[in-house]
């Protein structure tokens, strides 16, 4: 079994809030040399560039609103079909649903490519509303409050674990104790991708 560089690399990294999902994305990004896709990233970028997506997806979040599946998928297959995520990426806050998972298969099908691995930080869920509160007494941020928090937590277990039963079935998840320090974390996760 012959194994793809560590550059063509097509990952997930999931994990619930404040697990450092998106503090181990840079730095996977950069140690292996993929670009880290954050569906908030492809949102902002398409808004700013007002993009026919972009647009569609403008007119749902100023009223408030979730933007639909369909737009969220298409942002997702135009921004894998650039250049830079053609030796892979890292895909961060998507897929968020079961239609999602279905949705990146057929993208990534389409493409001739399936993923590589799914990165789980997990964490102690007491630990991390601690963490989390306390960044946001320092930092201000209102949705760093307890409540919201626990919100955030609930909707996580709702929404997101049933992936992680899908792709733990396909043998893709690499479970990581996101409870260690920032570097041990990192060597952690590039150790379990045989990076």
């Amino acid at each position: 079994m012959t194994h793809a560089p560590a550059s063509a690399r097509r990952l997930l990294i999931v994990g619930p809030p404040g697990a450092g999902k998106g503090t181990q994305a840079a730095r996977i990004s950069e140690a292996l040399g993929i670009p880290a896709i954050s569906t908030g990233d492809i949102f902002r970028a398409n808004v700013s560039q007002e993009t026919e997506l972009g647009v569609l997806a403008k007119s749902y979040m100023d009223r408030g609103e979730y933007v639909p599946d369909e737009v969220t998928n298409d942002m997702v297959r135009s921004r894998l079909a650039e250049d830079d995520a053609r030796e892979g990426f890292l895909l961060d806050g998507y897929p968020r649903t079961l239609d999602q998972v279905s949705a990146l298969d057929g993208i990534l099908s389409d493409a001739g490519l399936a993923l590589d691995a799914v990165i789980l930080l997990e964490v102690d869920v007491e630990e991390v509303v601690g963490r989390l509160v306390a960044r946001g007494e320092q930092s201000g941020r209102s949705d760093d409050n307890e409540e919201t928090i626990r919100r955030r937590l609930e909707v996580y277990a709702e929404q997101t674990e049933p992936l992680i039963a899908v792709y733990d079935e396909r043998g893709l998840v690499r479970r990581i104790d996101g409870m260690r320090s920032i570097d041990e974390v990192t060597a952690e996760i590039l150790g379990a991708l045989g990076a």
